[in-house]
């Protein structure tokens, strides 16, 4: 039976090292010559996934910061957590009684994620091949300023890329799935890999497809005569390690979306999941 579940790729270097190993059949997609559909050549994928993409930042004349303000994603969920000294505005009377000398009460004001100390995010790449390069650029980017708002108020997050669909095989349909951690938790947050991950076409077209490229003859050639995969793209918990608990699975990109029509739109949309995930309060 042909295995069409990838191990999970731990690391963006991980994730890069098997997307460019030699394909193991000579006609698959990755790294076909033209550019118009990938949104790139082969070779301008792979720097723009080493070195980062803040062209769509550029092009859109914006910044993450800009982005993030536009949608209302600049607040996150405060409590006010009470702290114990010698000095403060309120007198904790069991402590006084007590003798003990930190007895006044001060309430803190401190950001926190109701979801736990990290947040993880799984963001499907897949979807039709006719998407256009807009939609996906104006959801990447309304993902990408969602995940920095998080980091920028203080909380711990990961962010991974999944690749899933339905192949037809000689035994019948299966569904197939690879996932790659795209920035680990706690590591210094760069926007511009973010940004290549979330938004541009090539993270699919030429990187995902040149990792299913690479796998034994019988998969890659499987996966190439069934045009790399069918819907439902959508990406599940349970394609993650094992250790990683309630992460938040986006929806995959379908043709059906209005959403991503408009990066104004699409920013709505992010703030809506923001506000759900319980780190903004409306």
């Amino acid at each position: 039976m042909i295995d069409v579940k990838l191990p999970p790729l731990l690391s963006w270097r991980e994730f890069l090292d098997a997307a460019t190993v030699p394909p193991s059949i000579p006609f698959g997609s990755s790294r076909r010559a033209g550019v118009e559909w990938h949104g790139a050549s082969w070779e301008e994928a792979v720097r723009l996934a080493v070195d980062g993409w803040p062209l769509a930042l550029e092009e859109a004349d914006v910044t993450i910061s800009q982005l993030r303000d536009s949608a209302g994603l600049s607040h996150a969920v405060t409590v006010l957590e009470p702290t114990w000294d010698v000095t403060g505005s309120e007198v904790d009377v069991g402590a006084y009684l007590a003798g003990v000398p930190e007895c006044m009460v001060d309430a803190v004001p401190r950001q926190v994620s109701r979801r736990g100390k990290v947040i993880t995010f799984l963001v499907p790449s897949s979807y039709s091949h006719r998407i256009g390069h807009q939609v996906i650029i104006n959801r990447g980017l309304a993902l990408a300023t969602l995940c920095a708002a998080i980091i920028d108020a203080g909380h711990s997050v990961e962010i991974w890329s999944g690749d899933a669909g339905v192949v037809h095989l000689p035994e019948g349909n299966r569904r197939y799935c690879g996932v790659a951690r795209v920035i680990s938790a706690g590591e210094p947050f760069d926007v511009g890999r973010l940004i290549f991950a979330m938004a541009h076409p090539a993270m699919l077209r030429r990187l995902w497809f040149g990792i299913w490229d690479a796998q034994p003859v019988e998969v890659a050639a499987a996966m190439f005569a069934d045009n790399y995969g069918r819907p439902p793209y959508q990406c599940r918990a349970a394609d993650l390690p094992a250790e990683i608990t309630e992460p938040y699975v986006f929806p995959y990109l379908t043709e059906e979306d209005r959403q991503w029509d408009d990066l104004p739109t699409a920013l709505s949309w992010g703030r809506r999941v923001f506000s759900e995930l319980g780190l903004i309060q409306d």
